[in-house]
């Protein structure tokens, strides 16, 4: 299996797309003991068969694209050592894509119900001083199957900090997302993609298999790509916990069903 060691930094236009992008609407407020999502939980991908067509908040449950099983996941190769991996998609020629949600300012109404109705896996990679208004709102996510990553305290930009820093807003992240939710975070993503090999170490130093960036950003339902115009097998997916939640959610798994591909768990494959 192939072993991703490092990817090169993306352009900085793509970083503000990702977390700097809309970092700062976040904050704006808002109303308001999960294992990891089983082989037989919305990881494999199960067919919901013809859904009903009620109205929600801004959405119908016909607007959410159906999607059929996914395959058995791969597992990849991770490289040993002292810092761990960095990717940015997932070496695998399965037809798969992983949608990834971050930081929590600002808790939309209609995500945990939007997230149970699409029945599909999704990532959160969270971020503590965000949520910790009120943590009680992503559990119905994880009841629903997501899957709590860390996404540090303070969604400090990191690449450049001490050792100490760095390992304080990582480690402490996930000690406090465990004791929300009673599991600790194994994966981690840095505040707008901004890293250095401190970050890494730090990362391993957590207990973390793996840090992740993106191929494709969500904002305002639009899509943006990297590479051509379409999501290609093992890409990461980012968005945001928006006020166009509905419209990037949804425009997200349309972007992943046009592709002929199928959303899968991002922890099955690490």
């Amino acid at each position: 299996m192939s072993i991703l060691r490092a990817v090169p930094v993306v352009t900085m236009a793509l970083v503000l797309a990702g977390c700097s992008a809309g970092h700062g609407a976040d904050r704006e407020p808002a109303p308001g003991a999960h294992p990891a999502a089983s082989a037989a939980g919305p990881s494999a991908g199960v067919p919901v068969g013809k859904r009903p067509d009620r109205q929600h908040a801004g959405w119908r449950d016909s607007d959410i694209p159906v999607f059929g099983p996914a395959p058995a996941p791969e597992k990849i190769a991770l490289p040993s050592g002292g810092s761990v991996p960095y990717l940015l998609r997932i070496p695998t020629t399965q037809k798969v894509a992983f949608l990834t949600i971050d930081d929590g300012y600002l808790k939309h109404p209609e995500a945990p119900k939007l997230i149970a109705a699409a029945r599909v896996p999704v990532t959160l990679f969270l971020t503590t001083d965000a949520i910790a208004d009120d943590p009680g709102y992503f559990k119905p996510m994880i009841k629903a199957g997501a899957v709590v990553e860390a996404h540090t305290i303070t969604h400090a930009s990191l690449r450049g900090r001490p050792y100490t820093f760095q390992k304080r807003e990582i480690c402490g992240s996930a000690d406090r997302l465990a004791g929300w939710y009673q599991r600790r975070p194994v994966l981690f993503r840095p505040p707008f993609g901004n890293k250095d090999a401190t970050t890494l170490q730090a990362a391993h130093d957590c207990g973390m298999k793996a840090g992740f960036m993106w191929k494709e950003t969500v904002d305002k339902g639009k899509v943006r790509f990297q590479e051509g115009k379409r999501v290609r097998a093992g890409d990461i997916i980012l968005m945001h916990f928006r006020k166009a939640f509905v419209k990037d959610f949804l425009g997200a798994l349309r972007a992943i069903k046009k592709a002929g591909l199928t959303p899968a768990l991002l922890e099955d494959y690490v």
